[in-house]
């Protein structure tokens, strides 16, 4: 998932803004070496990776990424989800892909080189997570076709928005009405830092 991420403090973690300990989960550092190394300024925020890891940990069963990138956001998943939890990440970038498959070969990560539409073969999933930009891509049907009862869909990358209906680039953000409106789903859209905030819909 992509968002702004900055090097800050010992561990390269962005604190600012946020009460949490300064140290990152090694998994996740290895993954943000590997973006940096591939010269990636953007990766999964922390602020962003520890609602998921937080979210994670209440899972079983299986949980997907749609777009690995550089395995930041999966790392974190893995680093807060319970052993027994599967995960499942896609990404559609062959480099990025076999870089990550290497990187996790030995970290109970299911790397897949293909695009979203294959995750469909490992449903159903407790968690989906994606960023903005793939959930405006990826018929909102389907992705509830794919989720448990007491499913979670979470993304990220939307910008804060105090009004009603939420706006985007002055419009309003279509995306996130229909998520936070569908009586399916209980759904919010959480602020975890100043100009990011990320949406958490569970499945009814």
């Amino acid at each position: 998932m992509m968002g702004p991420w900055a090097p800050e403090g010992p561990h390269g973690a962005q604190t600012a803004g946020m009460s949490a300990p300064p140290e990152l989960p090694e998994l996740v550092l290895r993954a943000l070496r590997m973006s940096l190394q591939r010269g990636y300024v953007q990766a999964s925020r922390t602020e962003t990776g520890r609602l998921l890891a937080a979210l994670a940990a209440t899972r079983t069963g299986t949980i997907a990424e749609c777009g690995t990138g550089c395995g930041v956001g999966a790392a974190w998943l893995r680093s807060g989800a319970p052993k027994t939890t599967r995960v499942v990440t896609a990404e559609v970038d062959p480099g990025l892909a076999h870089g990550v498959m290497a990187m996790f070969a030995d970290d109970d990560i299911d790397v897949i080189h293909a695009d979203w539409s294959t995750l469909a073969g490992h449903a159903p999933f407790s968690l989906i997570f994606m960023d903005a930009a793939s959930a405006r891509d990826w018929p909102r049907e389907e992705v509830t076709a794919l989720l448990d009862e007491g499913g979670m869909l979470v993304v990220d990358d939307f910008v804060p928005c105090a009004s009603w209906p939420p706006l985007r680039n002055g419009r309003v953000d279509d995306l996130r009405v229909a998520w936070l409106s569908d009586e399916r789903f209980t759904s919010v859209d959480v602020m975890v830092a100043e100009d990011t905030s990320v949406l958490v819909a569970v499945r009814r």
